[in-house]
């Protein structure tokens, strides 16, 4: 089973490297960055396997940059939750 098959799953998997990015040093700015270039490459390049990521990826579409930055950010908020 992919950790894209389940959306609780999938937020446990970017929570993880989120905390492996954060003791590595990486600054927010960074990461944030990064989460961009995730959601940017899911959008283009993976099938959404769960209700939940086929609303990310519309939203995603539909969004321009600027939006698609702050999509990326409430998802490195919503992991930090946990």
């Amino acid at each position: 089973m992919s950790v894209l098959d389940n959306f609780d799953q999938w937020k446990d998997f970017l929570g993880d490297r989120l905390q492996q990015a954060k003791q590595q040093g990486l600054n927010q700015e960074v990461i944030s960055d990064v989460a961009y270039q995730i959601g940017d490459y899911l959008a283009k390049q993976v099938d959404p396997k769960t209700p939940e990521e086929r609303l990310l990826s519309d939203l995603w579409s539909v969004a321009d940059e600027r939006e698609q930055h702050a999509i990326a950010n409430m998802m490195v908020k919503l992991v930090q939750q946990k």
